[in-house]
């Protein structure tokens, strides 16, 4: 356990407790020790709920053991906040970090955070551009832990949420939905005109000219949230029409996006539909993955699209290249800076699609990142220079701001880049299917104490590659590389690769 990352949050827990006057130095010392004793318990307690792992690469295993260290201090009052320096009311955040692995980890916690950013489970809240993406995490956490009550609920949820957007954010002329791109709310993350230098404000909605655009990411998480709900209601069975109705609108959802932001020509997807019609056609690092992950661009598309992408020294930069206003000395906050949470996805498509040499470098970048000394030094930070790795927020509207530290969907993008891309998890409705990728420079992992339905596992990965050579469950071959969901109690599955 790496306990420094828990001694903040331990200070200001005993200074909390000891804020009452002190009358006599008896009941000083009681509460020296009763804090003591209420401190160890505090670290005993979160040991036990850490996933263990063992891997010849060290550094591999140190980041992602600070990365579950991460998700645990920054659970408060059994809700996920997105870091250390904030709280827990983003639904974008809460989705994000749930479905990049807490709903494993930490299920009752993140089934508590779904929740908590609902209107009364009866509808999503907080900023309406971009949280639809509460849809996919549900399916997801579902998928996780067989909860068929929580999957009937949030249903019914999102298909509430879905009929006030496609009201509200739905432009008929072309077929798209409106608002910012996925959890871009800074006026950093655009250009002129969208961007307004005679406003102030750094919040994207302040500037009138944002909300008829349409952006590539939303779209794709629109996109998404309809094939969620298309799988939610087959699983429980729902009115057929209604199912077909939204595999219509998917599709003609899927043939937008193709047709306002993918150039074919150039094998292309662009960024932003502005208010007055034009195309940006800066890269916009979640949306191309989140298109790939939503298989709305074919393999061939896809495997190109990643292969080409332009990226940093330590990965691919949220918007590419700097905005005119910007520049490497003085870079937009949400404009080519890295964000990790973004690099998780770009290598999440990036072993989709095949690009198995792009998603190492990824997984390298952000280890270096949230380890060496002059970055990140075991931190996992909000936002990065791609040029020098330091933590740096970025300018926005004159200010240079904060890279907030202890981030939590910087932690979970790191936690998926191990679970989906070197274990090879993939959780379906029913099993777990395993398709692991081992880099040469890596030939052991060994993840245990991995709680999954009524089983707990460990996961071991030998070799180098994709080729499994074998595959057994508790010392016996099996044919198929998955795991049944209904199996019970504690088991090993050991993978070997060519």
């Amino acid at each position: 356990m790496y306990y420094e990352f828990y001694f903040p949050f331990v200070f200001a827990f005993l200074n909390m407790l000891n804020s009452k006057k002190k009358s006599n130095s008896k009941n000083y010392n009681y509460l020296i020790m009763r804090n003591l004793i209420l401190t160890f318990l505090l670290l005993f307690s979160c040991s036990l709920f850490a996933q263990k792992i063992i891997c010849d690469n060290s550094n591999y295993a140190d980041a992602f053991k600070l990365a579950i260290n991460t998700v645990d201090i920054n659970i408060r009052r059994g809700i996920l906040a997105a870091g250390g320096d904030y709280g827990g009311e983003w639904t974008r955040d809460i989705a994000i970090n749930t479905w990049n692995g807490v709903s494993l980890l930490r299920p009752e916690v993140a089934k508590q955070s779904l929740w908590s950013v609902t209107i009364r489970k009866d509808s999503i809240g907080h900023q309406y551009w971009d949280h639809i993406i509460w849809t996919v995490a549900a399916l997801n956490h579902y998928k996780v832990t067989g909860d068929r009550e929580f999957l009937r609920q949030a249903y019914q949820c999102s298909v509430n949420t879905l009929k006030q957007l496609e009201e509200y954010a739905f432009d008929r002329q072309y077929g798209l939905f409106t608002g910012p791109s996925v959890f871009n709310d800074g006026i950093a993350g655009y250009p002129e005109p969208i961007y307004d230098k005679s406003n102030n404000s750094s919040f994207v909605l302040d500037h009138k000219n944002s909300k008829s655009i349409k952006c590539l990411s939303t779209n794709c998480i629109y996109y998404g949230a309809y094939l969620s709900l298309i799988e939610m209601g087959q699983i429980l069975k729902a009115d057929q029409a209604a199912i077909q109705a939204y595999q219509q609108k998917a599709e003609a959802l899927k043939g937008n996006i193709l047709k306002y932001f993918y150039s074919e020509k150039e094998n292309k997807l662009n960024y932003l539909i502005d208010n007055t019609g034009n195309v940006d056609k800066s890269q916009e690092g979640l949306g191309l993955s989140f298109a790939v992950i939503f298989h709305i661009i074919n393999q061939d598309q896809a495997y190109k699209l990643i292969q080409n992408a332009a990226t940093s020294k330590y990965g691919i930069t949220s918007i590419y290249p700097d905005f005119p206003r910007y520049s490497q000395s003085k870079p937009g906050r949400h404009n080519n800076l890295i964000w990790p949470m973004v690099n998780g996805f770009f290598a999440r498509a990036s072993i989709i699609s095949g690009n198995r040499d792009v998603f190492l470098k990824e997984l390298n970048g952000l280890t270096q990142l949230a380890l060496d000394q002059d970055k990140g030094n075991y931190n996992f930070r909000e936002i990065y220079n791609p040029n020098t790795g330091a933590p740096d927020g970025g300018w926005q509207n004159g200010i240079h701001w904060n890279s907030c530290k202890l981030q939590t969907w910087s932690a979970t993008a790191y936690i998926n880049m191990i679970l989906f891309g070197l274990a090879g998890m993939r959780f379906e409705n029913d099993r777990i299917v395993f398709a692991p990728y081992m880099p040469e420079s890596t030939h052991y992992l060994e993840l245990s104490d991995i709680h999954y339905r009524q089983m707990i596992l460990k996961i071991i990965v030998q070799g180098h590659g994709t080729k499994i050579k074998s595959f057994s469950l508790n010392g016996k071959s099996q044919k198929n590389h998955s795991l049944d969901s209904k199996i019970k109690g504690t088991n090993e599955i050991k993978i070997e690769l060519e």
